[in-house]
């Protein structure tokens, strides 16, 4: 493995992602452009370009927040193997103005080319959800409230978006339906009530934290009094939540859900609830504009 396979290996690792699932994902991306039985070739670079060494720049076209570099350098490094040098390259999570150089790329320019928008795709992506998740941050500074992020990711693709999210200064809900227990509006009409449906997972799996939704401050009653840890109120007035942060007087985590706009965030988060979940962060997030240029 050559050292800047090693490096992005660790980095990855450290940052809680799987490098051989990243590079499984890089492999799928890969062969949309160029099939992995080595049948394909970029006919546009092959027309047009002598096969010269150069140095492209990653560049950034509007201000933000990027993440995503280290898998945007993997991808290049899968196409061009030891051949290609990153350098410049800045830290995932770093705040980023229009015109800033986050990476340089030096390798063949067929290759560089073949990687291009794959590397892109998933920068800024990426970026673009760190950039939103920032701005959530920035609405929320000064209260108790932290963003959260929700299961409505891409699929295949919720560890990345996941990780956007931590790059941006949020924080991240459960993985799966099995790190933690989330009592819906379904779980609870089939199990005849609030109350109902939490002793039931409590008897069930009774190590394992459970979160139950409501959409009033009798079923918040009912949940406290039986102890229950975290509440999210689905849909509520900012009134509302309110009252249910003083009904609830510390004794559970409560989570603010349905409807949350940036342009509410702060009336959410004055209410005192400690969290706020957006399924906008990773579900219909707005790309960060990056791109890479040749020299002239």
């Amino acid at each position: 493995m050559s050292d800047l396979k090693e490096v992005l290996d660790t980095e990855l690792e450290e940052a809680g992602l799987d490098p051989e699932r990243v590079r499984a994902q890089i492999a799928d991306a890969l062969a949309e452009d160029l099939p992995p039985d080595g049948t394909g070739v970029d006919v546009t670079s092959e027309a047009t370009l002598p096969d010269v060494r150069v140095t492209a720049e990653f560049g950034v076209r509007e201000d933000g927040v990027v993440a995503g570099l280290a898998i945007a350098a993997l991808v290049f490094s899968e196409v061009l193997g030891d051949d290609v040098e990153i350098t410049d390259r800045i830290a995932d999570g770093s705040r980023v103005r229009a015109g800033d150089v986050v990476m340089r790329i030096t390798g063949p320019v067929r290759g560089v080319l073949i990687a291009e928008r794959t590397a892109l795709n998933y920068a800024t992506h990426l970026s673009g959800i760190a950039t939103a998740t920032a701005h959530w941050v920035a609405a929320l500074e000064g209260t108790r409230a932290k963003v959260l992020d929700t299961r409505k990711t891409l699929p295949g693709y919720r560890a990345l978006q996941k990780y956007a999210v931590r790059c941006g200064g949020g924080v991240n809900h459960r993985f799966s339906l099995s790190d933690m227990a989330l009592v819906k509006d379904n779980h609870v009409v089939a199990a005849g009530g609030v109350l109902p449906a939490y002793l039931a997972v409590k008897a069930r799996y009774p190590d394992l934290p459970v979160e139950v939704e409501v959409t009033d401050l009798d079923e918040l009653r009912l949940l406290l009094d039986a102890g229950c840890e975290r509440v999210l109120l689905d849909n509520m007035s900012n009134e509302m939540m309110a009252e249910a942060v003083a009904l609830t007087d510390g004794r559970a985590v409560l989570e603010a859900s349905g409807g949350m706009t940036l342009e509410r965030a702060r009336e959410v988060a004055e209410t005192g609830v400690d969290f706020i979940s957006v399924g906008a962060l990773t579900h219909s997030v707005k790309v960060l504009d990056l791109g890479m240029d040749l020299p002239g």
